[in-house]
């Protein structure tokens, strides 16, 4: 069996901007389709022409999302969790992913357990938490 898993996430018409940012701070490869490049079919709800209809990054890091969420996405009830191999990549991944308006949740230092661990809102309002162990 051959499974892969990808959080989705339903943006509030920034999927573009929003897969595109994450997109550059982790790479990989990212595929975007378009409600207005589909065939007509019927959705329950009226998507704007040019927002994402599905969008899939995959890489070291998996997201899927597209636009059609009413809702904000900040929340303290999920977040993201990225491990690195280093303390170095780890401080400069949570610095790429508060760019642009992200704010720190909890400062990158020294964990009770050991590693090293912070947490950043990016400005789409996603949660991530970076940890990083270089035992």
């Amino acid at each position: 069996m051959s499974i892969r898993t990808s959080a989705y996430i339903t943006f509030t018409g920034n999927a573009e901007e929003a897969l595109t940012f994450y997109h550059s701070v982790f790479g990989g490869n990212l595929e975007i389709d378009k409600y207005g490049d589909m065939p007509d079919t019927e959705f329950p709800f009226e998507p704007e022409p040019e927002w994402v209809a599905h969008g899939d990054l995959t890489g070291p890091v998996n997201i899927s999302g597209g636009d059609g969420g009413d809702q904000p996405l900040k929340s303290h009830v999920y977040s993201f969790l990225v491990y690195s191999d280093s303390i170095e990549e780890g401080r400069a991944l949570l610095e790429k992913l508060s760019a642009d308006g992200g704010e720190e949740a909890m400062a990158y230092e020294e964990a009770p357990w050991g590693d090293h661990y912070g947490q950043v809102r990016d400005r789409f309002g996603v949660l991530w938490a970076v940890e990083a162990n270089e035992n």
